[in-house]
């Protein structure tokens, strides 16, 4: 169960970063608009978030295990890239992610 919360928090994180890089897509008229905006606000609330959700997780799951799930985010976010930002899947990034994932089931064993 803490480990779907971790993986949960992660997401979470990954969401807020494609928050932040469709922010730093716009234009904005001056640097104040540029760093206090819905978004960016929003961003780093939900950056917030998932830190304390994370913190919670970590009373059921292994110290140790933490960075192995943390990897996970570099797959929501690619994904999430993928589908939100139009961005290009290459063959290195996908042949990448599949190392990733093997290395997260197989450090979970």
């Amino acid at each position: 169960m803490y480990i779907l919360v971790f993986l949960v928090s992660v997401f979470i994180s990954s969401v807020s970063q494609i928050v932040l890089k469709k922010s730093a897509n716009k234009k904005y008229d001056n640097i104040i608009k540029e760093y206090l905006n819905a978004p960016v606000i929003i961003a780093y609330g939900l950056f917030f978030a998932s830190s304390l959700i994370t913190v919670l997780a970590y009373k059921g799951v292994p110290l140790s295990l933490g960075p192995v799930l943390e990897a996970s985010g570099y797959v929501y976010v690619a994904v999430l890239g993928a589908l939100i930002l139009k961005e290009k899947v290459s063959l290195r990034k996908l042949i990448g992610l599949v190392i990733i994932i093997l290395g997260i089931v197989v450090s979970s064993i």
